[in-house]
Formats: structure tokens, C-alpha cells, sequence
């Protein structure tokens, strides 16, 4: 079967009336990819318990939920909520946000309700995780941007601050790594993806 895809930039209405696939994942302007693999999708898994095991109360992590980084524009007219501009959505790996947004159940999470994206790196997405995404997500000042990569021979990550709107890295490597700002956790990235552990 053949979806009638729209031919433009799409409106956050346009984004609710996207079909659903659980094969692909829609993001940006409308940017379709392939499922992650087998790897990152257990790295995903386990960095979303890692990091909720160590989270105060009243904050929550959650796997592949879209943020609305840009609402796109509203014309003069419009009805209250609607938007006819393009929009941009992201679909992080990993977001931190208060219990009180997880809540309501959201479709989407407005940038503003978001206190760290995660994005692990996929094959192919090394240049829109390290730059497009990351100059989008400081743009809606995220104050926390974590990109953590799979590749052989170490699980690296490189997290982020937010300082005057711009990401300066506050911790780099492998292994394990505390994080001070801005949530406060240890991570043994060498575990996100040990298959053999119990």
C-alpha cells in the first residue's frame, strides 16, 4: 500500500495525522529512518533505567518520545492551538522530564517541559545527532544534550550544558561517568550494552 505523503513542510496538525508505523520513525522535517538496531535499542532499555533509578523525585526518563522543538507559525485567524507553519519534531532516544508533564500523556512533549534529549548514535545519523539536533535542541534551550555512541572498541558519551545558549560539554569518555549537571547521575556506559549480563 502507498501512503499519500504530504509534498511540504508540515504543520503540527499534519504531524497528529501521520499514520501510524511502528517500522519507521518521523522526525525534523519529516525525516524517515529505519528502526535502530538490536544494540541500540537494549542500550536505549537500559539507559532509560539506569538513569530513572537515580532521578529525584518528581523528574521521570522515557524512551522515543516525540518533542515539538519548534511549534511552527501561526497565522492571524487561526484557531486557538492550531498551527499553519512548519513545525519541527524530534524524536529523542531518552528525554528527562517532570512527573507532572508524563502526567497529562502528552502526544508530544513541548522543548520547554524537556531537562536532558539523549540521542544515541545510529549509523547514518552521526552528523544530525552531533549537529543538526544539537543546534536545535540548545535553540529550544534543553539545558542538558547527551550523545552517547555504540561504535567499537568503547560506549562513548559526550554530555552537555547549556550555558548562554550554547552546549559546553561537561563530561567525555567511556567507562563510567558522573554527571553533575543538569540531573545528577553515575552511568557505566560499558553495561548499556553487555548482552550477557544478568
Amino acid at each position: 500500500m502507498t501512503l499519500p505523503w504530504p509534498d511540504r513542510l508540515l504543520t503540527l496538525d499534519d504531524w497528529a495525522a501521520l499514520p501510524p508505523d511502528p517500522s519507521r520513525r518521523f522526525e525534523g522535517v519529516l525525516v524517515v529512518a529505519p528502526r535502530p538496531a538490536l544494540l541500540h535499542q537494549l542500550a536505549l532499555g537500559r539507559l532509560v533505567a539506569a538513569v530513572q533509578d537515580q532521578l529525584p523525585v518528581g523528574l521521570v526518563a522515557v524512551g522515543e518520545v516525540e518533542i515539538v522543538v519548534d511549534p511552527g507559525a501561526t497565522a492571524a485567524g487561526a484557531a486557538v492551538g492550531q498551527t499553519t507553519g512548519p513545525a519541527t519534531v524530534r524524536v529523542p532516544d531518552v528525554i528527562v522530564v517532570p512527573v507532572a508533564v508524563a502526567e497529562q500523556n502528552p502526544a508530544r512533549v513541548a522543548a520547554a517541559d524537556v531537562l536532558v534529549a539523549v540521542e544515541i548514535v545510529s549509523p547514518g545519523t552521526k552528523a544530525m545527532d552531533r549537529v543538526t539536533k544539537q543546534a536545535e535542541y540548545a535553540w529550544a534551550g534543553i539545558p542538558g544534550y547527551w550523545i552517547v555512541d555504540l561504535d567499537p572498541p568503547a560506549v562513548t558519551m559526550t554530555a552537555q550544558v547549556l550555558v548562554d545558549g550554547v552546549y559546553e560539554v561537561a563530561a567525555d569518555g567511556d567507562g563510567v561517568l558522573r554527571l553533575l549537571t543538569p540531573i545528577e547521575v553515575v552511568l557505566d556506559l560499558r553495561a548499556l550494552t553487555d548482552v550477557r549480563r544478568g
